[in-house]
Parts: C-alpha cells; structure tokens; sequence
C-alpha cells in the first residue's frame, strides 16, 4: 500500500507529539511517564459493539498500565479515510488504528482468509486456532514486512448472508446482482456471476437507498440493525456463509510498539484477550434482540436455499484453493487452518446435542 499525504500540520501533531513522551498525566502515579497515543478506527464508533471495542480495550490498557499509557480512539475518516489507516500505520503517519482484518487482503492476501474464512471455523475454533493452532504467527510473518503489530482483538459472533431487496430462489438470482461485500466472499460472489463492490460502512444505507447497489452484507444483525438497513431492505438471509466468524484486530506500528516495556506490551495482549472474551457474551443475547427488531420493521428473515449454500461452498473452495497457488502464506494459513477444523473439530462433532423443541 503507498504512502499517505497526509497534512504537514496533522503530521506534525501526531509524529511530535503522539508519538512521543507526553507529560505526567495527572492519574499517573509520581514520577512515571505517560506515553498519549492516536488510534484511528475503520468504523465510526457509534456502531453498535464494533464501534466501542477499540474504546474498551484503550480504557482496559489504561487500566491495565495503571495509566502509564493513555489511547484516544477516533473514529472512521477523522485523519485517514477508512481503507487507508493500515498504510498510515504502517508509515507512521498514525500510531495504532482498529480494523477487520479482511480490509487489508490487496496487500496482504492471507488477511482474507484470517479475516474470515467462508464455511470455515465457528467462533470457537477460530479462538483456538489463533492463539493455540498457529494462527497468530502466521500473520504476524505477512505483517511484519509492512512494519505493523498486529494484537487480534475482536472476534465477531457468525454474520448474517445479506440484505436483499429481491428474493434469492436459485443460483441464477445472483447473476447481475450488485451487492456490497468483502473478502473471500466477494470472489466466491464474482464467480457466480454477482457485481460485487467493497463500501464503507458508513456509505451502505445511501448506496443500497439510491440504487448503487442491490444487496449487502455488512455483520451481525446487531450492527446490521444499527446501520438502519431493515428501513430499505425487503429480505435477510442465513446464514452467514462468507463470514461464520470473523476477526478485527489493532494494529500498531512497529517502532511505536517497540517502544513499550515488555509489561506494557502484556497489558496490551491481555487488553485484547478481555475485549474478545466481552465481546463474545455480549453479542450472544443482542443478535436475537436485533433479529426480531427487524421482523417487526417489515423485513422477511429467510435462509438460502440448500441449491444455493452447495454452490457457493463449492466455488468459495475453488477460490480458497486458487489463492492458495498464489501466496504461500495463504497457502500456509489455508492448509494449517483446514487441518485444525478437521482435527480439532471433531471435538465438537462428539459434544454436539440434539436441539429440544
């Protein structure tokens, strides 16, 4: 990704001073230094859960640091747009910034398949294999070449398939479909004869309102509800096949990261371990609050057709598969990940209960 022109007098601010050793903060204890850092989120952080999780884990590493490092999180757009802050990351332009991992797939071709893998690991076995199975360091080789740390720190509950404002009865419904999606999905989308188009999270409800688009998958239907799209949409479809679980992740520069003792490096691992374990129980509860919210607003809650999930698991293989030949640590990622679900996996094959009614 090229370098950012950022403003002189923005550079100034955030090179000078936040990245540098600020003043005693008054709630630091006597005699310590206070490192005061920018972050920049890719989403506005009115979003629903997704917007405050970079604020939580800030507010949890100051806690953590007992104020020795202090993080003010801003929102999509406030110094870069929002698919430029891992290039302003990584150039220094900025300290740290908040993302889905999946954004930054042009540069790095592995981050598609950690940031979500279609048909792939639940939230659970994508726990597991990031921080157990080999996941992390695997990513952290693809990233270390841009200068960048990366701390996974957000790991989103299974998505929903779309918004829809035409039902999707067959195969062929997706033919000619403009629709808002991102990563792998969005191939696997391409291949099956969809226009696919990757917008910001903020722009969905005027492109989908206006007609720019037919369709879009954003995330949850808790952050779904947030964005207002049961207002212009006629149709939800399950399940979130593109995206069954997912990872946002911070992302810091290395020099900068560099720069904290190795305890204030824990408090910020730490930080992002609480966030994920938050964030999973709350989102729990929240989805069906959302779902029914929008079946009040009008919207018909479906499932694609059995047809349908066959053929999209088939071609999302085939392009999984593809990029594979085409990056070796994709290839290293796709092939460890494949063989953790297989291995790992049949743990919860043999705990899986039948559903009472």
């Amino acid at each position: 990704m090229s370098a950012f022109k950022l403003k002189s007098a923005f550079n100034k601010t955030v090179l000078a001073g936040a990245l540098s050793l600020a003043a005693l903060a008054l709630s630091a204890p006597a005699g310590a230094q206070v490192k005061r850092l920018d972050l920049q989120s890719v989403f506005s952080l009115q979003v629903p859960s997704i917007g405050s999780s970079p604020v939580k884990w800030a507010e949890r590493v100051a806690l953590m640091t007992n104020n020795e490092i202090q993080i003010k999180v801003h929102g999509a757009g406030e110094f870069v747009p929002p698919f430029e802050v891992f290039g302003a990351v990584s150039n220094g332009s900025i300290p740290m910034g908040f993302d889905w991992i999946g954004y930054w797939s042009g540069t790095i071709p592995v981050a598609n398949l950690i940031g979500s893998m279609p048909f792939g690991p639940d939230p659970t076995l994508f726990l597991g294999w990031m921080f157990k199975g080999g996941g992390l360091e695997i990513i952290q080789k693809a990233y270390d070449p841009h200068n960048v740390k990366i701390l996974p720190c957000h790991l989103v509950a299974p998505e929903a398939g779309g918004w829809f404002n035409k039902e999707i009865k067959s195969v062929e419904d997706l033919k000619g479909l403009k629709m808002r999606i991102a990563g792998l999905g969005a191939k696997t989308m391409e291949r099956l004869g969809a226009t696919v188009q990757l917008v910001p999270a903020g722009e969905i409800f005027v492109s989908l309102e206006r007609g720019r688009i037919d369709a879009a998958e954003f995330a949850t239907p808790q952050l779904d509800l947030g964005l207002g799209l049961q207002k212009i949409a006629k149709y939800y479809y399950f399940p979130g096949w593109h995206q069954p679980s997912s990872w946002d992740s911070i992302i810091i520069n290395k020099k900068v990261w560099d720069s904290f003792t190795e305890k204030q490096q824990k408090a910020m691992t730490e930080a992002c371990y609480a966030n994920i374990t938050y964030n999973n129980y709350d989102q729990m509860g929240a989805q069906i609050d959302a779902i029914e919210a929008i079946e009040k607003a009008g919207v018909k809650i479906e499932r694609f057709p059995e047809p349908v999930l066959k053929a999209l698991q088939e071609t999302a293989q085939q392009v999984m598969q593809q990029e594979a030949e085409k990056d070796p640590l994709f290839k290293e990622a796709y092939e460890s990940l494949t063989a953790y679900i297989k291995r790992v996996g049949r743990w919860t094959d043999l705990q899986s209960l039948p559903r009472l009614n």
